[in-house]
């Protein structure tokens, strides 16, 4: 079983303005990784996803890359 980064850090709430971190959990293209390769639990999936979400609405990471 594959260890959850947030979990593993302590982390309680995923930053949408934290860029640097939330970009290791997107693909190349800038999609979202699914939770098989990310290896987060439920919970911190959505709320990755989430935070990722509103960081593309703030502009601050893109929606596709080119």
């Amino acid at each position: 079983m594959k260890n959850d980064f947030f979990n593993a850090n302590s982390i309680k709430f995923i930053d949408y303005k934290d860029v640097d971190s939330l970009k290791k959990f997107l693909n190349p293209n800038g999609r979202i990784l699914p939770r098989k390769r990310t290896g987060l639990s439920a919970k911190n999936q959505r709320m990755l996803a989430e935070a990722v979400k509103r960081s593309r609405f703030m502009g601050l990471i893109p929606f596709i890359a080119n």
